[in-house]
């Protein structure tokens, strides 16, 4: 059962359903109705997805998107929303097996951070 972005931005953390990725900075659970940013990164973005005008990050965005795949395959995978982006898409913090997605993403090379205050020295 699909639970409203009210609800999710509600709950303190949510478990993401078996969660799929398109890239290497999104989550999409089967439990959410949409697909949700990661807090505080920005991946290389896939071919023809970099506007004009915008500063993308470098690198192989299959790597990326494979990586945080890796990082989250068969692990117990947490998000809380920490806000919503201009596409009005929640923005979440998500770890997986207690270790920051978004933080490991960036220790391997895999983004940048970028559009936050992500905390990574914790």
């Amino acid at each position: 059962m699909a639970i409203t972005l009210l609800a999710l931005a509600a709950a303190s953390a949510l478990v993401c359903a078996g969660p799929t990725h398109s890239d290497g900075d999104n989550i999409r659970c089967r439990n959410t109705p949409e697909t949700m940013r990661l807090y505080g990164i920005d991946a290389p973005e896939m071919p023809g997805s970099c506007r004009a005008g915008r500063r993308c990050v470098r690198g192989d965005p299959y790597a990326s998107r494979d990586y945080l795949r890796r990082l989250t395959r068969g692990r117990t995978v947490k998000c809380t929303v920490r806000d919503i982006d201009r596409y009005d898409r929640p923005v979440v913090d998500c770890t997986a097996d207690g270790v920051s997605i978004s933080c490991a993403m960036i220790a391997a090379g895999q983004a940048a951070p970028r559009y936050g205050r992500l905390n990574c020295r914790r």
